[in-house]
Formats: structure tokens, C-alpha cells, sequence
């Protein structure tokens, strides 16, 4: 068989643009980071060619003996990483996993109480251009407008008010931490399942970085890259005391099946056919090394990153949404700079430095433009830049976001992200 440079040079061309891309330019987006070569050869692997519908020792097709061992190592891995009682490591993405969790728990038309996607939520926690607020009935809480963060008293007067089937936690711009404890007793209190969505902060909650979601919902949802560093991928998990209630729940709702088998028809067959085993392969993988001390390290390094360059942005006079961050990101109004995501984020590519434009709360731009941008250390901490670069970059972007049309201004800063880069070499491959 021929290599990939051999059989279509156009697609290695393109894959070596890429590799320079991400070895050249400051990626700052808080939902991505660098997976290993482990990660991405595991991934890349032979497993690609094998159909295995169905889960280890049901499956409906033969030849399964080897992925069965596979995916009952990353299912095995993640217990132990979160201290679950059942995980399931088919869904291909997070918002599979968590189409999966909304077919298991709920009926359609019925409520959710989700964190508004305007105020830092996620999309498929009740968005009405997403399936989950096109199939709900969805009604949201938001953080509050002097303090950016949330206000358990009044969300727990929307959920006596809504009476949701379901409460729904996490979110893609959220700097903080969550009171779990809070949200349990609210949902409780009006007899909703309580779902976590822990897709960014999966990393810092497997090594203890932020509090532990597991013992409290009822579900937990993730994604596997991020800050899990790991395949692009999804995954549900179930704690120990969470399967206790959900039995409970499940015999009152009339259904016979425990919930780890509820959730495993949601996702096959519910939400999807075949899983992908080389992904699943590559799930392992990065759960195994999220189970090595030094991944410890990294979570602990990625948050005092945040924090550093939080700081710094504050003290250059940028607006840091909720005056700070918990975790690994960072939300950035620019209101007060006379600037908007859009124009913000171009002008930062144009000098090498990778953001997003992002809604902030109590927006007054379109999603399309937006007032602010969002930025994550997961990444770069993955490079091996501490609280000094991140400083440094802080420092780089303020240059740009001085005079954002000023090209010669960016050519003079992507120079200096250059320079940068090359005292934290990342990728010395294209494929493995």
C-alpha cells in the first residue's frame, strides 16, 4: 500500500499546512488542545476498518474479539479516572452524548432548565436553532449582570416556577465553578434529574482542580478532547450514589432496565449505529495517561495559567467576565475597548494568535458579531508555557487589539508568537 504523501499529495500538502498552522500560532481556544502522538496513532490505527454495532460480547457482527478488549479497557480506564459506577464510551461527540442522555430522560415537550447559551451555556442545552430546543421545552437561567456568575436562590426559584423534567449544568463560557450540592437540592426539591455537562472542565475534575460532579447528578455528559486531551469524542458516566437514584426514579417511572442499560439503548441504538473503534481506541489512550501523575501537573499548571493571564488582561483594563476564572478559560467583554469579537478575533489571526469571537452576558451584538472573545490555556499549557508566557501573550494581544487594521503591527507580533513558539516545539510529525 502506498503512504499518504504517495497516493494524494494534494491531502499531505494540506495536512503539512496544518501541522505548521497549529506549530506556528498561539492556540488560545479554550475547547481545544494537542493530543498526544500516542493519541493520534491510536487513532489513526487499523481499528478504523472494524464494525462492532452493539457493546462487548453483544455485538451484531463477528470478529469482535479484539475491540471488545478495547473498549472494555476505556471503559475500565474512566471508571477509574472519574469513579464511576458506569460509563459508556461510544458517543461520537459530546452533543451525541448528550442527545443520548435527553432520549434516556425525557419525552419530547417536556422541561428543561438549562444555562443560557447567551450568558455562557452550551448549544444543546435547550438552544431553540438546536435539536434540544426544538424537541423541549426549554427554559433557562443566566448569571447575573453585575457579578457574572450565578445566583443559586434564583435559579432555584425558575426551576419551582418551570417545574422541569430535567436541570441541566455546564456550559462553553463559563469561567467558574459549580455549587452542585445547590443544584442537587433544587432539583430535588421539584423532582427534576439533575445532568451535568462537564465537556470543558472534564480534566480539572478527574484530577480533583474542581469539584467532583459525580456524586451529586444524576448524569454526567463529556467530551473527550478539551481538556481531557484526548480523540475529538463524547462519553456519558454514571457515579455510584447518582445509579442508586436513578434506580429509584426508574422503577417509579414504570421502566424495568437499570440506567446503565437505559443509557446504552440511547446511544446504540437510539442515537447511533456502528461505534468508531479507533476512536475508542484513542479514548483509551488518553485515559490512560490521564490516570499519570504529571497529568495532575497539568491540570494544576492549566488553571494557574487562566488565573496569571486573567490577571494580566485586568490590569491592561479589559472587562474579564465575573473578574476572574475557576478554570481553564477565560471571558473577555470589549465593549469598553470600543471593539467586538469579530473584528477582535480576525485581527488576532491576522498576527498568528487563534481565539474565538464569543457572546458575552447581557450582549448587545449579534452571535454573528459578538462583544467579546474567549479564551482557554489548555492548549499552550499542553506546550509547556507557564503563568510567565501567559502573561507575555496577554501582553501580545493587547499590541494587536491597540490598532486592529494595523498590518504592520501584526507582522511585528506574529513574529514575536514565532519566536515563542519555537522555545516550546510542539509536532515534529504530519501523520504517524
Amino acid at each position: 500500500m502506498k503512504s499518504l504523501q504517495d497516493q494524494d499529495p494534494k491531502v499531505f500538502k494540506l495536512l503539512e499546512e496544518e501541522t505548521d498552522r497549529q506549530n506556528y500560532n498561539l492556540e488560545l481556544i479554550a475547547s481545544e488542545n494537542f493530543a498526544s502522538r500516542a493519541v493520534i496513532s491510536a487513532m489513526g490505527s487499523v481499528l478504523t476498518n472494524k464494525y462492532a454495532e452493539g457493546y462487548p460480547g453483544k455485538r451484531y457482527y463477528g470478529g469482535c474479539e479484539v475491540v471488545d478488549v478495547v473498549e472494555n479497557v476505556a471503559r475500565d480506564r474512566a471508571k477509574d479516572l472519574f469513579g464511576a459506577d458506569w460509563v459508556n464510551v461510544q458517543p461520537h461527540s459530546g452533543a451525541t452524548a448528550n442527545a443520548a442522555v435527553y432520549l434516556a430522560c425525557m419525552n419530547p415537550g417536556d422541561t428543561l432548565l438549562g444555562f443560557d447559551l447567551s450568558h455562557g451555556g452550551h448549544l444543546t442545552h435547550g438552544s431553540p436553532v438546536n435539536f434540544s430546543g426544538i424537541t423541549y421545552d426549554a427554559k433557562f437561567y443566566g448569571v447575573e449582570k453585575d457579578t457574572g456568575r450565578l445566583d443559586m436562590n434564583k435559579i432555584r426559584d425558575k426551576a419551582k416556577q418551570v417545574k422541569p423534567k430535567m436541570i441541566s449544568i455546564g456550559a462553553s463560557a463559563y469561567p467558574r465553578d459549580y455549587d452542585y450540592e445547590a443544584f442537587r437540592d433544587i432539583a430535588d426539591e421539584v423532582g427534576a434529574l439533575l445532568w451535568m455537562d462537564m465537556a470543558h472542565t472534564a480534566g480539572l475534575i478527574a484530577t480533583g482542580n474542581l469539584r467532583d460532579p459525580l456524586p451529586l447528578a444524576h448524569v454526567v455528559t463529556t467530551t473527550t478532547h478539551k481538556t481531557l486531551r484526548g480523540p475529538r469524542g463524547g462519553m456519558i458516566l454514571v457515579g455510584k450514589d447518582s445509579e442508586n437514584t436513578l434506580g429509584v426514579t426508574a422503577r417509579k417511572s414504570g421502566r424495568t432496565k437499570n440506567w446503565g442499560e437505559i443509557f446504552d439503548s440511547a446511544v446504540f441504538p437510539g442515537t447511533q449505529g456502528g461505534p468508531l473503534m479507533h476512536v475508542i481506541a484513542a479514548k483509551a489512550v488518553a485515559f490512560g495517561e490521564a490516570l499519570e501523575d504529571d497529568f495532575k501537573t497539568y491540570q494544576t499548571q492549566t488553571q494557574k495559567n487562566a488565573k496569571a493571564m486573567a490577571n494580566k488582561f485586568i490590569d491592561l483594563g479589559y472587562n474579564i467576565v465575573s473578574n476572574g476564572t475557576d478554570n481553564h478559560l477565560i471571558l473577555i467583554d470589549l465593549r469598553n475597548k470600543d471593539l467586538n469579537g469579530k473584528i477582535a478575533e480576525e485581527a488576532l489571526g491576522n498576527a498568528a494568535i487563534t481565539v474565538n469571537k464569543n457572546m458575552v452576558p447581557f450582549d448587545t451584538e449579534s452571535p454573528f458579531v459578538t462583544s467579546g472573545i474567549r479564551i482557554g490555556s489548555p492548549a499552550m499549557t499542553t506546550r509547556g508555557l507557564k503563568e510567565a508566557e501567559f502573561e507575555q501573550i496577554a501582553i501580545l494581544i493587547d499590541k494587536v487589539l491597540q490598532k486592529p487594521t494595523d498590518e504592520e503591527n501584526h507582522k511585528k507580533v506574529e513574529q514575536e508568537v514565532r519566536d515563542l513558539c519555537d522555545k516550546f516545539p510542539l509536532y515534529d510529525f504530519v501523520t504517524t
